[in-house]
Order: structure tokens, then C-alpha cells, then sequence
């Protein structure tokens, strides 16, 4: 569409200019000086790791996870996919198996953690690290510690009485059957695929405490 003015008026220009002006009045104002960031809260944080007395002043938004590796240097805990999905970052707090990276450390204050490096040393292997060597139970290894902390945990679980959903009932006491392990390490992710050799090391030390 044209005028018969000095100007040639498109409809393609009109839209063309239209849009141009709403880009520019969309475009936030920018501060010429930002107000700084406010300072992180910190927090004094006491734990028992591996049967030693550690203190930390750490952010109160530090992942238990991170405290262990960032700053005790334990990192045999990995870190996987940090939302609790894969298990590699799997720790003992007083007995119990958690994923590291889905609580804060301040929240532990005072708890009893044990990791991998706690569990047994190069030389004196805790039962179950060794039953993982005999059997082959792991191939890269990223995830082995996690699985590791966790098979611990399952066959105190099991001695414990607690059910799972693949016990036979909600009274009778679980045994330490197949479908019970593979049930409970079901949040334990291996990406090799090493989960037979597994299930076979954590046979191994459970008829051995049989």
C-alpha cells in the first residue's frame, strides 16, 4: 500500500517500526551502581567424621556433601547428578544412609558421619569394601563408594527388621534375599552395570555374618 504524499508508506515499515518500538520500551533500566550482595550467613558447624571432631564455619547453604569435599578434602563421597537421583554421594549419619547432597551440613551439627575413608583403610578393609574387590563389583569405581556406604546400610536395615517394599509382609523380619538387596540399592545408579557382581559381594558378607 503506497500514499501519493512525498513518502512512501509500506504496511511492512509500519510493523518493522512498531516492533523496534516495543524492543526499546521493554529493555529494563539499569542501575549505574548495583547495590552489593549481601554477605552470606555463616554458621559454626561440629561433626564426628570418621571418629574425629571436626569444626567448620561454613555457609548456611553448604550441602553436606560439599562440606566433606570442599572442606575436609574426603572426596571419595562423589558427586553425581547433585539432586539425589544417583546415590554416588551416599554417607553414613549415625548408622543411617543419606544422600549428602540433598542436606545442608548445619543440619548435622553434632551427628556422627562416616564416609568411605572411614569404613576400612588399604590395609585393613571394612568386609564389604573387600567382598567388592573379590567379586569385581564395580568398573569405573565413580560410583563404588556410594554403593558401598549403602550395601553397609542395607544389610543393617535387613538385621534391623525393616521392611522394605519387597518384604513378604510388614511383620515378619526381612531376610537378606535378592529381591530384598536389589530393592533397597535400587537408589544406587551404577552406569557400567556391575549390579550381579554386587548383589553377589553383598551376599558374600551377608552369609558371612549369617
Amino acid at each position: 500500500m503506497t500514499t501519493t504524499g512525498t513518502h512512501d508508506i509500506t504496511r511492512r515499515g509500519i510493523l518493522a517500526g512498531g516492533a523496534a518500538s516495543v524492543a526499546v520500551t521493554a529493555i529494563p533500566a539499569v542501575d549505574a551502581a548495583p547495590s552489593p550482595a549481601a554477605a552470606p550467613s555463616m554458621a559454626t558447624v561440629r561433626l564426628d567424621v570418621n571418629g574425629t571432631r571436626r569444626t567448620l564455619s561454613l555457609d548456611t547453604r553448604t550441602t553436606l556433601l560439599d562440606a566433606l569435599r570442599e572442606h575436609l578434602q574426603l572426596t571419595g563421597t562423589k558427586k553425581g547428578c547433585d539432586h539425589g537421583q544417583c546415590g554416588a554421594c551416599t554417607v553414613l549419619v549415625d548408622g543411617v544412609r543419606i544422600n549428602s547432597c540433598l542436606t545442608l551440613a548445619v543440619m548435622h551439627d553434632g551427628d556422627k558421619v562416616t564416609t568411605i575413608e572411614g569404613l576400612g583403610t588399604p590395609g585393613k578393609l571394612h568386609p564389604m569394601q573387600a567382598a567388592f574387590v573379590a567379586h569385581d563389583g564395580y568398573q569405573c569405581g565413580y560410583c563404588t563408594p556410594g554403593q558401598i556406604c549403602s550395601a553397609v546400610a542395607v544389610l543393617n536395615e535387613i538385621k534391623a527388621g525393616i521392611p522394605s517394599h519387597a518384604s513378604v509382609s510388614l511383620t515378619e523380619r526381612p531376610t537378606a534375599s535378592n529381591a530384598e538387596m536389589r530393592e533397597r540399592m535400587s537408589g544406587n545408579i551404577c552406569r557400567c552395570g556391575a549390579y550381579s557382581n554386587i548383589l553377589e559381594a553383598m551376599t558374600d558378607v551377608a552369609e558371612a555374618r549369617a
